[in-house]
C-alpha cells in the first residue's frame, strides 16, 4: 500500500463545532492557512439541536444545523482547508506535532487546536433516539423555553440534574425530577433549594423505560417508569424529557500528553486555551463543563486562534 503524502500545516484544528469553525476563521484571515479535520459528527452537538434562540445575531429562531452549515462555508470562503477524516491518534511530543487519520493518513502541525468538544451522556433506549429534538433533550439552558406552563422531567440525580430542574421552573408549571437512588448526589445547598421549590416532585429510585409520544406531528406525551425497588411500572404524563446525567469529554486522544481534570476534561492556563503543552490550544465544551454554549464555544475558539497566531510568530 502506498503511503499517502503528510499534510502540514501551520494550524491544525481538530473537531468542528463552533469552537474549532470559529478558531478556524481567526486563523485563515491571519494568513495562517489553518487544516480542520472534521470528525465524526461534523458542526458537533448543534447538529442534533433543532430550534437556537439564544444565539447572538439572529433575532428570528434558527435551526443548529444551518448555523453549523453557515458557520463551515464561511471558514471556507476566507480560506480553510477543511478535511473530512477522523483523527485516530496524536502525538504532541514531537515538533512539529504529529497526528494520525483513520486511514492512515498522517497530518503535521506546527500548532493544534483541539475542539473535540463533548457528548451529552443518554439513557440509549431506542424511544429516547426517536424523539430526540422532539421533546426529548440533553440542554435545559437551550429548550427549557419551548415549554412554557408544561410538564417536564427531568433525569439525574448530580448538579447538573437539580441545576436544570430548578432551571426549567422558570417556564414549566410542573418539574419532576426522577432519580435511580433515593437520595441526590447533588450539592447540600442545592438540595436544600430544590426541596423548597414548590414546583418540583421528585420521584425517588426509579428509572425510565419509554418514552410514550404521537408520530405525526413528532411530540412527547409521556413516559413509562419503573421503580427498581419494586418493579412496578408506573406512567406519567409530561410534555418533555431532559436527560442530566452528565458529559464525557472527547479527550481519551489526549490521554497522558495532556493535563486533565478527574472527569476527562482539558484543563488549560487560566484566562487563556494553552493546555501544558505549548502550541497546543483547547477550546469550548472540550474545556468548558460549565457554560456548554454555541456562543461560548464560538468564542473560545476565537482566543485559541489569537493564542495560537502570537505563538507561530515568536517560534
Amino acid at each position: 500500500m502506498n503511503e499517502k503524502p503528510t499534510k502540514h500545516t501551520k494550524v491544525l484544528i481538530i473537531g468542528s463545532g463552533p469552537a474549532g469553525y470559529t478558531a478556524a476563521v481567526y486563523a485563515a484571515r491571519a494568513m495562517l492557512k489553518p487544516m480542520l479535520v472534521a470528525g465524526m459528527q461534523p458542526g458537533g452537538q448543534l447538529t442534533i439541536t433543532t430550534d437556537v434562540e439564544n444565539y447572538p445575531g439572529f433575532a428570528d429562531v434558527i435551526q443548529g444545523p444551518w448555523l453549523m452549515e453557515q458557520m463551515k462555508e464561511q471558514a471556507k470562503a476566507v480560506g480553510t482547508d477543511l478535511v473530512e477524516d477522523h483523527i485516530q491518534s496524536v502525538n504532541l511530543k514531537s515538533k512539529p506535532f504529529e497526528a494520525i487519520g483513520d486511514g492512515g493518513q498522517k497530518y503535521t502541525a506546527d500548532s493544534i487546536i483541539i475542539s473535540t468538544g463533548a457528548q451529552a451522556r443518554w439513557l440509549n433506549i431506542e424511544s429516547e433516539e426517536k424523539f430526540k429534538g422532539f421533546g426529548v433533550s440533553a440542554c435545559a439552558t437551550c429548550d427549557g423555553f419551548f415549554f412554557k406552563d408544561k410538564t417536564v422531567a427531568v433525569v439525574g440525580g448530580g448538579n447538573a440534574a437539580v441545576e436544570e430542574a430548578m432551571f426549567l421552573t422558570k417556564f414549566a408549571s410542573k418539574v419532576q425530577l426522577i432519580h435511580r437512588r433515593n437520595e441526590l448526589r447533588a450539592e447540600k445547598l442545592l438540595q436544600k433549594k430544590l426541596m423548597e421549590n414548590k414546583k418540583i416532585e421528585i420521584i425517588w429510585d426509579s428509572v425510565v423505560e419509554e418514552v410514550i409520544g404521537d408520530e405525526e406531528p413528532k411530540n412527547v406525551k409521556g413516559l413509562k417508569i419503573k421503580n427498581i425497588k419494586t418493579n412496578e411500572i408506573s406512567e406519567l404524563k409530561i410534555d418533555g424529557l431532559f436527560i442530566a446525567i452528565g458529559h464525557d469529554p472527547a479527550t481519551s486522544l489526549f490521554k497522558d500528553q495532556l493535563e486533565m481534570d478527574n472527569t476527562g476534561y482539558l484543563i488549560t492556563k487560566s484566562d487563556s486555551t494553552e493546555t501544558n503543552v505549548p502550541g497546543v490550544y483547547a477550546a469550548g465544551d472540550v474545556k468548558d463543563k460549565i457554560f456548554r454554549q454555541a456562543v461560548t464555544a464560538a468564542g473560545m475558539g476565537c482566543m485559541a486562534a489569537l493564542e495560537a497566531e502570537k505563538y507561530l510568530a515568536s517560534n
